[in-house]
């Protein structure tokens, strides 16, 4: 994405810049800014973070989710409508559902025939949902309007809270609209989930999070600053008392690289910067020449905005995600690959201790009789992570996953094991009884019963024993081999 050449805003003027969510940035008259007029920067530090006061009101200006919400896509038609399904959206941090649904009010404010009601499962209890269901009770009996209700984190709620929408979601009392970072088939109860649409929004990308930053950039009347610019050559002729801010371009796109994806994140660390850049020029920490001008480089960013925050949930579905994806990559001897999930389970916060039981099972499920060493290897990596720890077990852990990469690999012991089990669960009628002479008889009794009768035992024969181990039911029976329907 380049700016060079193209007309940048002064704190003075209005922003001409514009980006298209598809083509990048493109000159427009249209105000990117929403509404693009004169704002100091004493703005951005009052209380509100910057990334609520940038929070859209209208579908123009919300980005990065075109699968969805794109030109001609069902949902879009919806919203413009005020046709709105109950809808579940269910995405990762800073992906734009709550914002999504903040543009649902703005357009159902404009519509008299229903109203937006917005609780969060952090804070709300059942009591206040139920108030709400009757008032909308009455919304809709006395003046025939419709309510909807946002509930954000709604997989705080448990599944017996959850119940309470249903039968007000049925008749049509309520349309529900529920943000969650989970995966809606673990977290949300199936009849409510039957009754909602789920809309899965996705991780921003790095060009929808440069739009977003550069409209938040000439809101705040911050000059974006080309790769062969100077500030001296960018000096702006007009006269003011307050220093001028400019932001360099790769600063802008270091933080859209370093967000993550996540626009609330990329948002207050470009306020964090700028307050930081702010507050050193009023402190006397800068030196600022005749021409009164700030910069934020690239350096002053990446220092607020330090990779630790990668998108993991050790409770959540990005867990389950990691380890499958790991075990995949062993299974499939990419050690490269094996090596990469491992350490975004680990730089994420996963106990180590997890993903070493995950290895020892992996030694025996995968790797089996191919190399038994392997789970030797595997119990000494968990024994060597629990001794010392994170972060110097990482590289045993590391280790261990090469090892398990590179072994050559048999599921034969996993799958002779299976079929064992199914033999268990599809036999008809009582399980079979343990052959006489295969048991134990420490007692007269016992041996009097017939317990042991006829048992060989076989380091007292030099030659291979032949003798029956299974019951006569199973006679001749191969797990190695078996088939359920046998």
């Amino acid at each position: 994405m380049n700016y060079k050449g193209m007309k940048r805003s002064t704190p003075n003027d209005k922003m001409t810049l514009i980006y298209s969510s598809n083509t990048g940035p493109t000159n427009d008259t249209r105000n990117l800014a929403q509404p693009m007029q004169t704002r100091t920067l004493d703005k951005l530090f009052d209380n509100k973070p910057l990334a609520e006061k940038m929070r859209p009101n209208t579908l123009e200006y919300y980005f990065g989710q075109n699968k969805v919400l794109g030109e001609n896509t069902m949902l879009r038609s919806l919203v413009e409508t005020h046709d709105i399904p109950s809808l579940l959206l269910w995405g990762p941090p800073g992906c734009g559902k709550t914002t999504l649904a903040h543009i649902i009010a703005s357009n159902s404010k404009s519509s008299s025939n229903s109203r937006f009601v917005a609780l969060s499962a952090t804070s709300a209890s059942t009591n206040d949902v139920r108030e709400v269901i009757k008032q909308s009770q009455n919304e809709l009996r006395l003046f025939k309007r419709k309510t909807i209700l946002f509930i954000d984190e709604i997989h705080r709620f448990n599944k017996t809270q959850q119940d309470t929408f249903l039968p007000h979601v049925e008749c049509g009392t309520i349309t529900l609209i529920g943000a969650t970072t989970e995966n809606p088939s673990f977290q949300v109860n199936a009849a409510l989930l039957s009754r909602c649409s789920v809309i899965v929004l996705e991780k921003l990308s790095v060009m929808a999070m440069e739009t977003i930053l550069i409209r938040a950039v000439h809101s705040l009347g911050i000059r974006v600053l080309g790769e062969e610019e100077d500030v001296v050559g960018s000096l702006d002729s007009s006269s003011s008392s307050e220093p001028q801010v400019y932001i360099e371009q790769k600063a802008v796109r270091t933080i859209a690289h370093l967000c993550d994806g996540d626009a609330r994140n990329g948002l207050n660390g470009l306020q964090l910067a700028v307050q930081t850049r702010m507050n050193a020029a009023k402190l006397g920490h800068l030196k600022l020449d005749t021409s009164q001008t700030i910069l934020i480089e690239e350096d002053h960013v990446k220092e607020g905005m330090q990779r630790s925050h990668i998108l993991y949930d050790k409770a959540g579905e990005e867990h389950y995600n990691c380890i499958s994806a790991l075990h995949k990559s062993m299974r499939g001897s990419d050690e490269n690959a094996s090596l990469y999930w491992l350490g975004r389970m680990l730089e994420g916060g996963e106990d180590p201790l997890y993903v070493a039981r995950r290895l020892v099972r992996f030694a025996s499920e995968d790797v089996g009789m191919a190399d038994p060493m392997a789970l030797t290897q595997a119990v000494s990596a968990f024994q060597a992570s629990h001794f010392i720890g994170m972060p110097e077990c990482e590289v045993i852990l590391a280790q261990c996953v090469v090892y398990l990469a590179r072994a050559p690999k048999s599921v034969d012991i996993y799958k002779a094991y299976g079929n064992v089990k199914a033999c268990l669960r599809t036999h008809k009628g009582p399980l079979p009884s343990v052959p006489l002479h295969l048991r134990n008889a420490p007692t007269k009794l016992m041996k009097d019963l017939g317990y042991a009768k006829g048992y060989k035992y076989n380091p007292a024969f030099s030659e291979p024993v032949e003798q029956d181990y299974l019951p006569e039911e199973l006679k001749g029976i191969n797990f190695f081999t078996y088939a359920a329907n046998n």
